[in-house]
């Protein structure tokens, strides 16, 4: 007699679609879907790239963090069923890949799995794009062990469950190429990285830097300044220890470079529809060029203000920051003679102060 409830199988089934729009929705789904086919919790884990954010039922909190903390994903037993699902086989259980006598003296059943309460296990495999995942669920041992006409039930997710990987796969890499494209369109350049450090999308802006100090190879961004290569290494190193869900933090990284300015890399959070488990984002790298900044062009400002053409230099220079001091001795002039300009041009722009007038200009 199974145990699964096929009404609400079914209705957890057509809900999956959610989680294509939305990626923060998959516990709440695989909650349901473990309540339907009675067991106590389930995770979703990719076959070849097994890390410690993937999604998983609130239950299965405690004994994923052991899995991993204790490196038992190296050393377990069902990922025999592996070869299994690729060779088209919807649903695979312990019984398919575990001896009875592996499950009674093997030290990952005992030391992992019995020891969190947990005994019997099912895994769904479905497509994400080349990736094979699998719907991995737990029964504890009176929950009973996932009979025949249990994994014939089950099977009939695994088709759902691609069509929905795959599309919030595509979903996710829409919302990421919109916020690259959309920070090209202010002329910022951005690249995308996944939580293992591989380049996802790389603005144009951002591979105009490209070239002998900074580039891409093997999908990840590389940079000649050693300094800079460490505080790379060192910012994948925490996205690998980072959960999806918590907020990633990384002080910025500067790249020097030999003949031209600094680069100062930042990090942004990636945009939510963007952070589907099959997709992988999980930052934006922002690049901002240290060079000095350009004034707004003094033409412009004897256009807009009425200035004259040494009015118009005062003001373009003041308004990248620099002193009036350094104004003058840029354009060979006393001071003085450059505090009268600026007087003149405080005037004709209706400013008092330079603060203000920086303020005016860096509008334009």
């Amino acid at each position: 007699m199974s145990r699964i409830e096929e009404d609400r199988l079914a209705r957890a089934r057509t809900r999956l679609g959610e989680a294509a729009l939305e990626p923060a929705a998959w516990p709440n789904l695989m909650e349901e879907i473990c309540k339907a086919v009675g067991a106590v919790g389930s995770a979703l884990l990719q076959s070849d790239v097994r890390t410690p954010d993937i999604p998983r039922t609130a239950s299965m909190a405690e004994p994923l963090d052991r899995y991993f903390a204790g490196g038992w994903h190296k050393r377990d037993l069902r990922a025999r069923g592996v070869p299994l699902l690729l060779r088209g086989k919807a649903v695979v259980t312990d019984a398919d890949v575990c001896t009875p006598e592996e499950m009674h003296h093997d030290p990952f059943f005992h030391e992992c799995v019995y020891s969190s309460g947990l005994k019997w296990w099912a895994g769904v495999g479905f497509q994400a794009g080349s990736s094979l995942w699998v719907l991995a669920m737990q029964r504890t041992e009176g929950q009973g062990p996932f009979e025949a006409h249990d994994t014939k039930l089950l099977a009939t997710l695994s088709d759902r469950l691609t069509e929905v990987a795959t599309l919030s796969k595509a979903v996710g890499r829409i919302a990421l190429s919109s916020s690259t494209d959309a920070l090209n369109a202010v002329r910022q350049p951005a690249i995308a990285i996944d939580r293992l450090g591989f380049v996802l999308e790389a603005n144009l802006f951002a591979q105009e830097l490209f070239g002998d100090e900074i580039c891409i190879r093997d999908r990840r961004l590389w940079v000649r300044d050693k300094l800079a290569r460490s505080g790379l290494d060192s910012l994948v190193d925490q996205l690998r220890a980072t959960s999806d869900h918590a907020v990633f933090h990384c002080a910025p990284i500067v790249v020097q470079r030999e003949q031209l300015p600094p680069l100062l890399i930042r990090t942004l959070p990636i945009p939510g529809p963007a952070r589907s488990p099959f997709l992988g984002a999980r930052t934006l790298l922002i690049f901002s060029d240290l060079a000095p900044k350009l004034g707004p062009d003094p033409a412009l400002l004897r256009q807009l203000f009425g200035l004259t053409r040494v009015e118009s230099r005062v003001a373009s220079i003041i308004s990248t920051g620099a002193s009036l001091e350094q104004a003058a001795e840029r354009m060979g002039i006393s001071f003085e003679t450059a505090r009268n300009h600026l007087k003149a041009v405080f005037a004709k722009t209706g400013t008092h102060r330079q603060g203000e007038l920086v303020a005016l200009l860096s509008r334009l």
